[in-house]
């Protein structure tokens, strides 16, 4: 990764059991997602408001890409309420939002500075589905979830349709382990 020019960053992340949860009602606005706190540095929101044209986001992890889906949600709170607050699990669906990455970013940097903090403690709750506008991420690792899951239906949301059926398939046919310590793979967005 280094000798590529690839530059990696971490944030913290305070998973739990919820995110394991299967969704058990039938319509998925039924499900109560749970929430997962996490850390960002105001260096690492520095440098993604700092990404120039065609420079990617590539997310380890389903939780981690909802935790930096979650950032452009928080940045909207800073512009709409000049500070950040909790992320409920349909806000991304509620209305339309025109502010860029940047400018969502761009807010909480600011936030930040202003208040003399060097990083950002939030706790989303949001819940990706497919309809879901990622605005952070442009690719991800990850393993293969199981059906029924929030995880499984961010991958729909993140490939687009039902693309992710012929991915499954795949996977199936040629061996590849499922669940956390199983096989991954590196998906685009759609």
């Amino acid at each position: 990764v280094d000798n590529k020019g690839i530059e990696r960053e971490t944030v913290c992340l305070h998973v739990g059991a919820g995110t394991f949860v299967p969704v058990k009602s039938e319509y998925i606005s039924d499900h109560k997602m749970h929430t997962e706190p996490f850390e960002v540095t105001l260096s690492f929101l520095e440098k993604l408001c700092s990404l120039e044209e065609g420079q990617k986001v590539i997310s380890v992890g389903t939780t981690s890409t909802r935790t930096l889906e979650s950032l452009y949600f928080v940045g909207v709170q800073c512009i709409e309420n000049g500070k950040p607050g909790p992320v409920e699990q349909w806000e991304p669906y509620r209305k339309e939002y025109s502010y860029t990455m940047k400018e969502a970013i761009g807010a909480i940097v600011a936030y930040l500075k202003e208040n003399n903090m060097d990083d950002l403690v939030a706790t989303p709750g949001i819940t990706i589905v497919p309809s879901y506008k990622f605005t952070v991420v442009d690719m991800l690792v990850t393993n293969f979830h199981q059906p029924h899951s929030t995880l499984l239906l961010l991958i729909s949301a993140f490939i687009g349709g039902e693309k992710w059926k012929d991915v499954y398939k795949y996977a199936m046919d040629n061996g590849f382990r499922f669940l956390s310590y199983g096989d991954s793979s590196l998906l685009f967005r759609g």
